[in-house]
C-alpha cells in the first residue's frame, strides 16, 4: 500500500481503493494478485494445487523458494498448517512418510534395475530422476537409510532383496540374470 501511495502514476489514494473494495487485500485479490499476508487456507491450498499441476508433482519448499514472488513461502504454509507436508496432504497430494517413502524408493529402484540390467548406482538414479522428476532425488534416497556408512550400498541391498522376492536373480556383481 505504501508503494502504491508513493507511485506518481497512481491516480487514486490507497484509502479510496480500500473504501471501494473493503480491504487492501480484497483489492489485490480483485486485481488477480495475492496478498503477501492474510491468505485464506483455501487460497494457500489452491496455490499449492496450481503449482503442483504446473510441475506435475507435489511442490517442495525449494519450488516455493524459487517462485517466492508469485507463491507463498514454505514458512507461511508451516505457520498455517503446521508444516508444508500437512498443507500438501490437505491440498490432496500424496505425501509419504519414512517407511512408505523407503518402500516407494525400493520399488522404483527395482524397476530401474530391470531397465538397466543391474543394480542402480547413485549416478544412474540421478540420471533417471532428470528424466522422471517423480522419483525422489538420489540424496533423498540416500538419507532414507539411517546407517553410519554405505547408505547407497544398503539401498542396493534392499533393491536386490526386492528383485529376489520378485523372482529376478541378481548376480554377485549386481547384474541381473535374465
Amino acid at each position: 500500500m505504501r508503494e502504491f501511495a508513493r507511485d506518481p502514476d497512481a491516480r487514486v489514494h490507497p484509502q479510496t481503493v480500500i473504501e471501494h473494495f473493503g480491504t487492501w487485500n480484497a483489492a489485490k485479490r480483485a486485481a488477480g494478485l495475492f496478498p503477501r499476508r492474510f491468505h485464506t487456507r483455501e487460497e494457500l491450498l489452491e496455490q499449492l494445487r496450481n503449482l503442483g499441476a504446473e510441475l506435475g508433482r507435489p511442490p517442495t519448499a525449494r519450488d516455493l523458494a524459487a517462485r517466492r514472488r508469485s507463491v507463498p513461502s514454505a514458512s507461511l504454509y508451516a505457520h498455517t498448517f503446521g508444516s508444508l507436508r500437512n498443507a500438501l496432504r490437505e491440498a490432496g497430494f500424496e505425501v509419504l512418510q519414512g517407511e512408505e517413502r523407503l518402500e516407494r524408493a525400493v520399488t522404483q529402484g527395482a524397476t530401474l534395475a530391470i531397465t538397466l540390467g543391474r543394480l542402480p548406482k547413485m549416478t544412474d538414479w540421478a540420471e533417471a530422476r532428470r528424466a522422471d522428476p517423480a522419483l525422489l532425488s538420489e540424496w533423498q534416497v540416500y538419507r532414507l537409510l539411517d546407517v553410519p556408512r554405505g547408505a547407497w550400498t544398503a539401498f542396493q541391498y534392499l533393491v536386490r532383496e526386492r528383485l529376489r522376492e520378485d523372482g529376478v536373480a541378481v548376480l554377485p556383481d549386481g547384474t541381473l540374470d535374465t
